[in-house]
């Protein structure tokens, strides 16, 4: 689903509909349908129309600019690197570390969390001795779209792509 200004209304995360949302938004004539699946039709008693891959609506809806805390929203803050050894890690084995252990009143938050691979996360255990290369902290919204941006966007069909691509 676009924005009216044709933007994702959202990359945190991607703004994905279901696809009776996107025949409700049809329905209403709050959005144009920009692209359809070609081998999907649905149909009711007195109707039938093909399913739309990508909508735009009509009326621009303003974006949440509140980050979500997440396990993914950190490993994009991080750009997936450990900040112990600078490693590129991948979403398999990359660990979130407490950079002051739970089990030392440390909180899980922003500004206490750091990407980290499995070996560091091992050694670092509960020691506070052991730093991250940079103090973690709470990104801001339009930072992270940025470096989501970095990364190829997986799109699950191939009709989305020229719109993910701006």
């Amino acid at each position: 689903m676009l924005n009216a200004d044709g933007n994702p209304v959202s990359y945190l995360p991607l703004s994905t509909i279901k696809w009776k949302e996107a025949i409700m938004y049809m329905w209403h004539d709050k959005c144009t349908v920009l692209d359809w699946y070609d081998d999907w039709i649905v149909r009711s008693p007195s109707w039938e129309t093909k399913v739309p891959s990508v909508i735009i609506l009509k009326d621009y809806v303003r974006k949440k600019t509140q980050v979500r805390f997440s396990k993914s929203n950190v490993y994009l803050r991080d750009l997936y690197t450990c900040l112990y050894c600078e490693r590129h890690v991948s979403r398999s084995i990359a660990t979130l570390d407490h950079v002051i252990p739970l089990s030392l009143g440390g909180k899980t938050t922003w500004e206490n969390i750091a990407t980290a691979c499995n070996k560091c996360n091992g050694i670092k255990a509960n020691k506070t001795n052991i730093k991250p290369v940079y103090a973690p902290y709470r990104p801001g919204y339009y930072e992270l779209v940025r470096k989501k941006k970095q990364f190829e966007i997986e799109a699950t069909h191939p009709s989305w792509e020229k719109w993910l691509t701006s």
